[in-house]
């Protein structure tokens, strides 16, 4: 969202403290939690190959995520930004809902919820690109191949893990969902 639209993200001294501040939120500190959950005990490994002990990271996770979505409430970011954030929320629970009746790909969440946000940018900011230097491109060409990568992931997922197709149709759809939903909430 920033390549395609800086201004709306008020210059690139205030894009990189979101950046970090959106990195250290959502990823770093609950990276950190969950990789303390091994010597605590609370998880085997790192893989989480049992759906029981991904109850905590889950958790770990969703009070983070949380947390920034509060933080972007106030109108600090635009507010197509904070309702993705709300969606990756509700995604993010939503798998943890899933989780505890069958297994559910986060990959394939994560992937679904992707795909569902740059569908509804490419309606709500129409006629940006995205730039990377000397290239732009349009949000119909990123959507494409973000749906490529997507099956990609989703393929590599059932290749390299315990999960079945439908754990991965189960992670799309509730990631894309999760957006739709954040989107008319938020």
């Amino acid at each position: 969202m920033m390549s395609a639209n800086p201004f709306a993200f008020g210059g690139e001294q205030r894009s990189v403290l979101l950046l970090l501040s959106v990195f250290s939120t959502s990823f770093l500190i609950p990276a950190l939690g969950v990789v303390l959950m091994k010597p605590l005990g609370l998880i085997k490994a790192l893989e989480m190959r049992d759906k029981q002990e991904r109850i905590g990271p889950y958790i770990v996770c969703g009070v983070f995520y949380l947390w920034l979505y509060k933080n972007f409430m106030g109108g600090m970011v635009p507010e197509l930004y904070a309702k993705f954030t709300l969606g990756a929320c509700i995604a993010l629970f939503l798998a943890f809902f899933i989780n505890i009746f069958s297994k559910v790909s986060m990959y394939a969440t994560g992937m679904g919820s992707l795909i569902a946000m740059i569908m509804i940018l490419a309606f709500a900011w129409p006629g940006y690109a995205v730039s990377a230097g000397q290239i732009r491109l349009s949000m119909n060409l990123v959507l494409a191949i973000t749906i490529i990568i997507a099956g990609l992931v989703g393929y590599l997922t059932m290749r390299n893990t315990d999960h079945e197709s439908r754990d991965i149709w189960r992670g799309y759809q509730a990631g894309f969902v999760a957006i739709l939903v954040g989107y008319w909430l938020g």
